[in-house]
């Protein structure tokens, strides 16, 4: 794997997991249902700048946003797995151009957003021909949660051959010991930095 250190800003694009407002905010579907974690809503206000940063410096910001598609009567098509998991999910939760669907305003506005379905942002997604349109080589990826949407797309990434720095401080999980393990099973997959190291990079390009 490349050093990060001499990746071209211009060829890099950060790219944040499942950071909406159906996530994270206390109106959103999970706030309602009282399924929060602190280390998951510190993640916006820590992103940002990054995010600012690498934008100013000519790369791009991807917010992958999990969806639930509405069929015609608008009920949401929800996998059974999930609907296991997550039983207060209702109509109107993560449809496309709801609030629940929104990139949360900490980190808004990103540069595309890609609606993706199932855990990895790659997965029947536009984030490769994205990639490809904008001569995008390496990502910086953070978001939620660790163990689900993170891994998957960092090792989907891996299998593509496309260079990744994972965000380790820029990622969370509802159980710090479940984020914990996560980070030291992608340590062959994928580069490691804090987002602190990261923005250091981003000034020394400048």
């Amino acid at each position: 794997m490349s050093d990060p250190g001499s990746w071209d800003p211009v060829n890099t694009a950060l790219l944040t997991i499942d950071l909406q407002n159906d996530f994270i905010h206390p109106d959103g579907a999970y706030g309602r249902a009282g399924q929060s974690a602190e280390a998951i809503a510190a993640l916006p206000d820590r992103i940002a700048p990054l995010a600012r940063g690498l934008q100013a410096a000519g790369g791009h910001y991807f917010s992958a946003q999990f969806t639930l598609v509405p069929d015609r009567s608008g009920e949401p098509l929800i996998a059974p797995h999930l609907k296991k998991l997550r039983p207060f999910l209702t109509r109107g939760d993560f449809a496309p151009g709801s609030f629940g669907h929104t990139l949360v305003d900490a980190l808004h506005p990103c540069d595309f957003v890609i609606e993706k379905v199932a855990y990895s942002a790659f997965y029947q997604t536009r984030l490769e021909y994205l990639m490809r349109a904008l001569k995008i080589e390496n990502l910086i990826v953070g978001g939620i949660v660790t163990n689900g949407g993170v891994a998957s797309t960092l090792r989907d990434a891996h299998l593509r051959n496309i260079e990744t720095v994972m965000l380790t401080d820029g990622c969370a999980a509802f159980k710090q010991e479940v984020h914990d393990a996560t980070i030291l099973s992608l340590g062959t997959v994928t580069h490691q930095r804090t987002c602190a190291e990261v923005m250091s990079w981003l000034e020394g390009t400048s």
